[in-house]
């Protein structure tokens, strides 16, 4: 298995009123192609900020990031977009769906976006929302649809482009506990079809549990749960 995302003395600060918080002390993680890893830590710790800086929406004020071996730091803001764009895809704790646009163009955007034709990027559209029990929903507007299956709309939408990294922030958190567990499985599943790197944040312990490994942010450092 290729390494995807490497996180080497990632260092993220921010500066309130005064006062230094110190988010990140020096982070390292190594996520490798079909690897998916839980990552579990409190409210307020930094996941979402872990999350952000791995896809390149923020930058770290020290260490490392590498994708497929790439350092970012070497990139311009263009070509960090270019990456994000083709090998990263993202998936939030809200759907974040265009509501003006059915499941079919919502999970078709990325890809037009991406430079591909109309027919290909609703072609890939379709066979996503097919994996994900979606197929007779592909032409309803969200409105029309449930908190589950918008939100499983919203992970094909982050797959459309194939990406060799998947980074979700709490991705089920908004669902019941039946349409989590729904969710989650089709997510795995298609994860796992598709031998993305997936790193996914996620209070939950028993999802955490159903992966291949779990990381705890502590302190501003990432350890072995």
């Amino acid at each position: 298995m290729s390494e995807v995302l490497k996180l080497e003395g990632v260092v993220r600060t921010f500066h309130s009123e005064g006062e230094d918080l110190h988010i990140l002390r020096g982070a390292d993680l190594s996520l490798r192609s079909g690897e998916i890893v839980a990552l579990v830590a409190p409210s307020g710790s930094g996941k979402s900020t872990l999350l952000h800086l791995a896809g390149l929406l923020e930058k770290p004020d020290g260490g490392t990031i590498r994708i497929g071996g790439i350092d970012t730091a070497r990139l311009s803001d263009s070509e960090k977009t270019t990456l994000r764009l083709n090998e990263i895809g993202f998936v939030y704790q809200a759907h974040h769906l265009l509501a003006e646009f059915t499941a079919l163009e919502n999970a078709a955007l990325p890809q037009l976006i991406a430079g591909s034709t109309r027919k290909d990027a609703e072609a890939r559209a379709a066979h996503l929302l097919d994996a994900f029990g979606l197929a007779a929903r592909a032409h309803h507007l969200p409105g029309k649809l449930s908190g589950g299956e918008r939100q499983r709309v919203a992970i094909a939408r982050a797959m459309a482009n194939a990406p060799k990294l998947l980074l979700a922030d709490e991705p089920t958190g908004n669902l019941d506990v039946a349409t989590a567990d729904l969710v989650f499985a089709e997510l795995l599943r298609v994860v796992r079809h598709e031998n993305i790197a997936a790193l996914i944040a996620t209070h939950n312990p028993d999802l955490a549990a159903r992966m291949d490994r779990v990381v705890m942010l502590r302190d501003g450092h990432l350890v072995d749960g």
